[in-house]
């Protein structure tokens, strides 16, 4: 079927990625979501091959001169980028904690909790626990993206297993890892939990870069 107004719109990012015939379809995706990435092509075959690569190889950044950027950090190949990592970050261990998710398709970050006193790998867990119940409220089939062996595992186990001593300055972290336990008790998902391979990828996309 030809395009009504004689283009091809891919949506890279947006409430349903894929290739539309006109602009008014097109804006029913990207209207109202933060970061959305499409553009318009002449042809079906043209917008076929946008829509298998990244959206970098198509858009330009400009500064506020109209200048040309350097684009920003590619992912490689095999990461998919229609995902969110998340990584978590202490000031001492024990100490001032906090975690965040970055959505890998425009590297923005779409959640962010703390600081609160905890550790890091509980700061991990309940990273991939907030993830996770972000998924299940929009309906994203999404996998997610974590570097922490130890908190995949206790996700997978629907158990933090801290050895962090509570006390009136832990509370409420406390108070948050059981909110994340009995979420995931109570709840079901089919989310791909991947380990991020940071000798193979570098860096995790969330990480505080405070290392």
């Amino acid at each position: 079927m030809a395009s009504s107004d004689n283009k091809y719109y891919v949506v890279w990012i947006g409430l349903n990625p894929g290739i539309y015939n006109t602009w008014e379809e097109c804006k029913n995706q990207v209207e109202g979501w933060k970061g959305a990435v499409y553009k318009g092509f002449k042809t079906k075959e043209q917008a076929e091959e946008a829509l298998m690569s990244p959206p970098e190889l198509y858009m330009e950044k400009k500064d506020q001169k109209g200048r040309k950027q350097t684009q920003e950090r590619i992912l490689p190949p095999e990461v998919i980028r229609q995902a969110i990592a998340v990584d978590a970050a202490c000031s001492g261990n024990p100490g001032q904690m906090e975690y965040r998710g970055v959505y890998l398709a425009d590297m923005q970050e779409k959640f962010h909790f703390g600081p609160i006193k905890g550790t890091n790998n509980i700061g991990e867990f309940l990273a991939i626990v907030h993830c996770l119940a972000l998924y299940k409220q929009r309906g994203l089939d999404w996998p997610l993206y974590s570097d922490s062996r130890n908190a995949i595992l206790w996700v997978r186990q629907k158990k933090c297993k801290t050895k962090l001593e509570y006390n009136e300055s832990t509370k409420a972290v406390f108070e948050r890892i059981e909110a994340a336990e009995r979420w995931l008790q109570q709840n079901s998902f089919r989310n791909p939990i991947i380990k991020w391979e940071t000798d193979k990828w570098g860096e995790i996309p969330a990480d505080f870069g405070r290392k």
